[in-house]
């Protein structure tokens, strides 16, 4: 699983995709309508990529693409609400950050204590398998 930070990057990027695939959808299947205080000039031809919806079709478009974007935009704030240290100070975090690098030390540690055993075992069955050949 990605961490928090690549997850809200990944909803940024999608919420940005929807926003551009909701004015792409809006500016190719509005119903064409004159503009008030205009001189009235009859619609001869449309443009090749306006496919204008029914008013019905283009209202529940609408209402669907609106909920999209508010359940991406509540993902985000959830992402950032959960990320850490939102809820401590910066002298809290930096005591955490220097326990943390405390426990990855002795971690550390413990593994290279634990490859240097399993370097001195190698040696012993080295040497058994080496009295067994002869």
């Amino acid at each position: 699983m990605a961490d928090r930070l690549t997850q809200l990057q990944d909803c940024l990027d999608q919420l940005a995709t929807q926003l551009y695939a909701s004015l792409r959808y809006l500016s190719t299947h509005h119903p064409s309508a004159p503009l008030p205080l205009q001189p009235a000039h009859p619609v001869t031809d449309t443009h090749p990529a306006q496919r204008p919806d029914t008013p019905r079709t283009f209202a529940a478009v609408q209402r669907e693409l609106a909920q999209d974007l508010i359940l991406k935009q509540r993902q985000i704030e959830y992402l950032i609400g959960v990320l850490p240290g939102l809820d401590s100070s910066e002298r809290d975090q930096e005591e955490r950050i220097r326990v943390l690098e405390g426990e990855l030390r002795a971690a550390e540690s413990e593994r290279g204590e634990a490859v240097r055993e399993k370097e001195e075992w190698l040696r012993v069955l080295d040497g058994v398998i080496g009295g067994v050949r002869r």
